[in-house]
Protein backbone atom coordinates (compact mmCIF):
# COMPACT_ATOMS: atom_id res chain seq x y z
CA UNK A 1 0.00 0.00 0.00
CA UNK A 2 1.07 3.59 -0.58
CA UNK A 3 2.14 5.76 2.34
CA UNK A 4 0.76 9.29 2.69
CA UNK A 5 3.95 10.82 1.31
CA UNK A 6 3.52 8.87 -1.91
CA UNK A 7 -0.01 10.15 -2.34
CA UNK A 8 1.46 13.64 -1.97
CA UNK A 9 3.98 12.91 -4.73
CA UNK A 10 1.17 11.77 -7.02
CA UNK A 11 -0.98 14.82 -6.23
CA UNK A 12 1.92 17.25 -6.72
CA UNK A 13 2.94 15.49 -9.92
CA UNK A 14 -0.52 15.81 -11.46
CA UNK A 15 -0.70 19.50 -10.50
CA UNK A 16 2.79 20.19 -11.90
CA UNK A 17 1.96 18.29 -15.08
CA UNK A 18 -1.18 20.39 -15.51
CA UNK A 19 0.76 23.63 -15.10
CA UNK A 20 3.40 22.34 -17.49
CA UNK A 21 0.79 21.69 -20.20
CA UNK A 22 -0.57 25.20 -19.76
CA UNK A 23 2.82 26.93 -19.76
CA UNK A 24 4.09 24.96 -22.73
CA UNK A 25 0.97 25.91 -24.70
CA UNK A 26 1.79 29.54 -23.93
CA UNK A 27 5.23 28.89 -25.49
CA UNK A 28 7.10 29.71 -22.30
CA UNK A 29 9.55 26.94 -22.95
CA UNK A 30 12.17 27.47 -20.24
CA UNK A 31 9.71 27.39 -17.30
CA UNK A 32 7.92 24.55 -19.12
CA UNK A 33 11.09 22.45 -18.96
CA UNK A 34 11.40 23.16 -15.23
CA UNK A 35 7.77 22.19 -14.63
CA UNK A 36 8.07 19.07 -16.75
CA UNK A 37 11.21 17.96 -14.95
CA UNK A 38 9.58 18.65 -11.58
CA UNK A 39 6.48 16.64 -12.51
CA UNK A 40 8.65 13.74 -13.67
CA UNK A 41 10.67 13.92 -10.48
CA UNK A 42 7.50 12.92 -8.60
CA UNK A 43 7.25 9.52 -10.27
CA UNK A 44 11.00 9.07 -9.80
CA UNK A 45 10.51 9.73 -6.08
CA UNK A 46 7.82 7.04 -6.05
CA UNK A 47 10.31 4.68 -7.64
CA UNK A 48 12.98 5.69 -5.15
CA UNK A 49 10.59 4.95 -2.29
CA UNK A 50 10.05 1.44 -3.64
CA UNK A 51 13.77 0.96 -4.27
CA UNK A 52 14.56 1.88 -0.66
CA UNK A 53 11.68 -0.21 0.70
CA UNK A 54 12.48 -3.31 -1.35
CA UNK A 55 16.26 -3.12 -1.93
CA UNK A 56 16.60 -6.82 -2.67
CA UNK A 57 14.09 -6.98 -5.52
CA UNK A 58 15.86 -6.80 -8.86
CA UNK A 59 12.77 -5.83 -10.88
CA UNK A 60 12.22 -2.84 -8.58
CA UNK A 61 15.76 -1.66 -9.29
CA UNK A 62 15.28 -1.93 -13.04
CA UNK A 63 11.97 -0.07 -13.00
CA UNK A 64 13.35 2.63 -10.71
CA UNK A 65 16.22 3.33 -13.12
CA UNK A 66 13.77 3.10 -16.01
CA UNK A 67 11.76 5.89 -14.39
CA UNK A 68 14.92 8.00 -14.09
CA UNK A 69 15.57 7.64 -17.82
CA UNK A 70 11.92 8.54 -18.39
CA UNK A 71 12.51 11.79 -16.51
CA UNK A 72 15.63 12.48 -18.60
CA UNK A 73 13.62 11.81 -21.76
CA UNK A 74 10.92 14.22 -20.61
CA UNK A 75 13.42 17.00 -20.04
CA UNK A 76 15.25 16.42 -23.34
CA UNK A 77 12.07 16.30 -25.41
CA UNK A 78 11.10 19.70 -24.10
CA UNK A 79 14.60 21.15 -24.40
CA UNK A 80 14.17 20.84 -28.17
CA UNK A 81 11.91 23.88 -27.96
CA UNK A 82 14.58 25.81 -26.05
CA UNK A 83 17.51 24.87 -28.30
CA UNK A 84 15.66 25.17 -31.59
CA UNK A 85 18.72 24.93 -33.86
CA UNK A 86 19.61 21.53 -32.43
CA UNK A 87 16.01 20.55 -31.78
CA UNK A 88 16.07 17.38 -33.86
CA UNK A 89 19.26 16.10 -32.20
CA UNK A 90 17.92 16.86 -28.74
CA UNK A 91 14.63 15.12 -29.60
CA UNK A 92 16.44 12.00 -30.79
CA UNK A 93 18.63 11.90 -27.68
CA UNK A 94 15.44 12.13 -25.66
CA UNK A 95 14.03 9.16 -27.57
CA UNK A 96 17.23 7.23 -26.76
CA UNK A 97 16.70 8.02 -23.06
CA UNK A 98 13.15 6.66 -23.27
CA UNK A 99 14.42 3.61 -25.16
CA UNK A 100 16.92 2.85 -22.39
CA UNK A 101 14.08 3.21 -19.90
CA UNK A 102 11.98 0.69 -21.81
CA UNK A 103 14.88 -1.73 -22.05
CA UNK A 104 15.16 -1.53 -18.26
CA UNK A 105 11.42 -2.14 -17.99
CA UNK A 106 11.85 -5.18 -20.23
CA UNK A 107 14.64 -6.50 -18.02
CA UNK A 108 12.25 -6.22 -15.07
CA UNK A 109 9.43 -8.01 -16.88
CA UNK A 110 11.16 -10.83 -18.77
CA UNK A 111 11.87 -13.05 -15.71
CA UNK A 112 8.15 -12.91 -14.87
CA UNK A 113 6.92 -13.32 -18.43
CA UNK A 114 4.36 -15.95 -19.34
CA UNK A 115 4.74 -17.35 -22.87
CA UNK A 116 7.56 -14.91 -23.59
CA UNK A 117 8.10 -16.09 -27.17
CA UNK A 118 4.41 -15.66 -28.02
CA UNK A 119 4.33 -12.18 -26.45
CA UNK A 120 7.41 -11.12 -28.43
CA UNK A 121 5.92 -12.43 -31.68
CA UNK A 122 2.64 -10.59 -31.05
CA UNK A 123 4.55 -7.45 -30.12
CA UNK A 124 6.67 -7.59 -33.28
CA UNK A 125 3.58 -8.08 -35.48
CA UNK A 126 1.74 -5.17 -33.84
CA UNK A 127 4.79 -2.90 -34.04
CA UNK A 128 5.43 -3.83 -37.69
CA UNK A 129 1.81 -3.11 -38.61
CA UNK A 130 1.81 0.26 -36.88
CA UNK A 131 5.18 1.25 -38.36
CA UNK A 132 4.10 0.21 -41.85
CA UNK A 133 1.02 2.42 -41.55
CA UNK A 134 3.04 5.35 -40.20
CA UNK A 135 5.70 5.16 -42.92
CA UNK A 136 3.05 4.81 -45.63
CA UNK A 137 0.83 7.68 -44.53
CA UNK A 138 3.26 10.15 -42.90
CA UNK A 139 6.33 12.05 -44.03
CA UNK A 140 8.94 10.82 -41.55
CA UNK A 141 12.66 11.62 -41.87
CA UNK A 142 15.12 8.75 -42.16
CA UNK A 143 16.62 9.33 -38.68
CA UNK A 144 13.17 9.19 -37.11
CA UNK A 145 12.35 6.02 -39.05
CA UNK A 146 15.44 4.26 -37.70
CA UNK A 147 14.79 5.33 -34.12
CA UNK A 148 11.07 4.70 -34.56
CA UNK A 149 11.53 1.06 -35.52
CA UNK A 150 13.70 0.35 -32.49
CA UNK A 151 11.76 2.48 -30.02
CA UNK A 152 8.21 1.49 -30.94
CA UNK A 153 9.28 -2.14 -31.19
CA UNK A 154 10.61 -2.03 -27.62
CA UNK A 155 7.57 -0.15 -26.28
CA UNK A 156 4.97 -2.43 -27.85
CA UNK A 157 6.80 -5.65 -26.98
CA UNK A 158 7.18 -4.43 -23.38
CA UNK A 159 3.46 -3.67 -23.22
CA UNK A 160 2.40 -7.03 -24.66
CA UNK A 161 4.63 -8.85 -22.16
CA UNK A 162 3.13 -6.77 -19.33
CA UNK A 163 -0.39 -7.66 -20.45
CA UNK A 164 0.57 -11.33 -20.58
CA UNK A 165 1.87 -11.18 -17.01
CA UNK A 166 -1.28 -9.34 -15.89
CA UNK A 167 -3.41 -12.34 -16.88
CA UNK A 168 -1.92 -14.03 -13.80
CA UNK A 169 -4.21 -11.81 -11.74
CA UNK A 170 -1.62 -10.15 -9.47
CA UNK A 171 -2.53 -6.59 -8.51
CA UNK A 172 0.96 -5.23 -9.20
CA UNK A 173 1.02 -6.80 -12.66
CA UNK A 174 -2.41 -5.42 -13.54
CA UNK A 175 -1.48 -1.91 -12.41
CA UNK A 176 1.78 -2.08 -14.35
CA UNK A 177 0.02 -3.36 -17.48
CA UNK A 178 -2.51 -0.52 -17.39
CA UNK A 179 0.37 1.94 -17.04
CA UNK A 180 2.20 0.34 -19.97
CA UNK A 181 -0.90 0.50 -22.17
CA UNK A 182 -1.38 4.19 -21.34
CA UNK A 183 2.30 4.86 -22.07
CA UNK A 184 2.04 3.14 -25.47
CA UNK A 185 -1.19 4.97 -26.28
CA UNK A 186 0.49 8.29 -25.46
CA UNK A 187 3.33 7.53 -27.87
CA UNK A 188 0.88 6.68 -30.65
CA UNK A 189 -1.00 9.95 -30.06
CA UNK A 190 2.33 11.84 -30.07
CA UNK A 191 3.36 10.28 -33.38
CA UNK A 192 0.07 11.09 -35.12
CA UNK A 193 0.04 14.62 -33.71
CA UNK A 194 3.66 15.29 -34.71
CA UNK A 195 4.07 13.59 -38.08
CA UNK A 196 0.62 13.48 -39.67
CA UNK A 197 1.13 16.89 -41.31
CA UNK A 198 -0.22 20.32 -40.54
CA UNK A 199 -0.20 22.01 -37.18
CA UNK A 200 -0.19 19.96 -34.01
CA UNK A 201 -3.48 19.94 -32.14
CA UNK A 202 -3.48 21.13 -28.54
CA UNK A 203 -6.24 18.67 -27.63
CA UNK A 204 -4.04 15.78 -28.79
CA UNK A 205 -1.07 17.26 -26.96
CA UNK A 206 -3.11 17.25 -23.74
CA UNK A 207 -4.15 13.65 -24.44
CA UNK A 208 -0.58 12.56 -25.17
CA UNK A 209 0.89 14.18 -22.05
CA UNK A 210 -1.92 13.06 -19.75
CA UNK A 211 -1.81 9.42 -20.87
CA UNK A 212 1.97 9.38 -20.59
CA UNK A 213 2.06 10.83 -17.09
CA UNK A 214 -0.66 8.56 -15.75
CA UNK A 215 1.17 5.63 -17.33
CA UNK A 216 4.44 6.44 -15.57
CA UNK A 217 2.66 7.03 -12.27
CA UNK A 218 0.94 3.64 -12.49
CA UNK A 219 4.18 1.89 -13.40
CA UNK A 220 5.82 3.46 -10.34
CA UNK A 221 2.85 2.65 -8.09
CA UNK A 222 2.84 -0.99 -9.20
CA UNK A 223 6.08 -1.46 -7.25
CA UNK A 224 4.24 -1.15 -3.93
CA UNK A 225 1.69 -3.92 -4.55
Amino acid sequence: MLKVQYHIYIFLGIILQGFFIKIEHEEKYVPAVVLKGSASLMFVLLGLGAYVTFPGLVHVKYIFFGLIFGMLGDILLNLRFVFVKNGQKVFLIGIVAFLIGHILYLLALIPKAVNLSLCVIIGVILAAGLLAYIFKTMDVKKAFKIFGVIYLGAVIIMTVIAIGIAFGGETAAIIYAIGAVLFTASDIVLIFNTFSGGETKFSLRITNLSLYYLGQILIACSLFF
